[in-house]
């Protein structure tokens, strides 16, 4: 098991959180989407992405909801982007802060960067 699929096992068994993707485009063809964590129906969190082309995207915000604040909700969806990108043979290029800093820290997910 990879540290990924252990991280998301543990988290939402013990948290609860439901993730949700979006990808718009099948919806608008816009270049955007997101991964929304919810929690008991209400938004804990929201990680952002832009289309780079057809097999690339980059993460370009992640937002937690203060009543989530140091839960790792930010870092339950980031490891959803990447397992997203895993499924479907996808590279990331995490422009945002906090999901740069976890694939910096995280060693086991850097061969999906672009």
């Amino acid at each position: 098991m990879s540290v990924t699929q252990n991280f998301n096992q543990s988290y939402r068994n013990n948290y609860h959180i439901k993730l949700e993707s979006h990808d718009n485009r099948t919806l608008n063809k816009t270049k955007n989407g997101h991964f929304k964590a919810i929690h008991n129906e209400k938004e804990a969190g929201r990680t952002t992405y832009t289309w780079a082309g057809t097999d690339k995207f980059i993460i370009d915000h992640t937002e937690v909801n203060p009543d989530f604040a140091g839960q790792n909700v930010g870092k339950k969806m980031v490891l959803e982007a990447v397992q997203y990108a895993r499924e479907n043979n996808l590279k990331i290029l995490p422009l945002c802060p906090f999901a740069k800093s976890v694939f910096d820290k995280t060693k086991d997910i850097q061969d999906l960067l672009f």
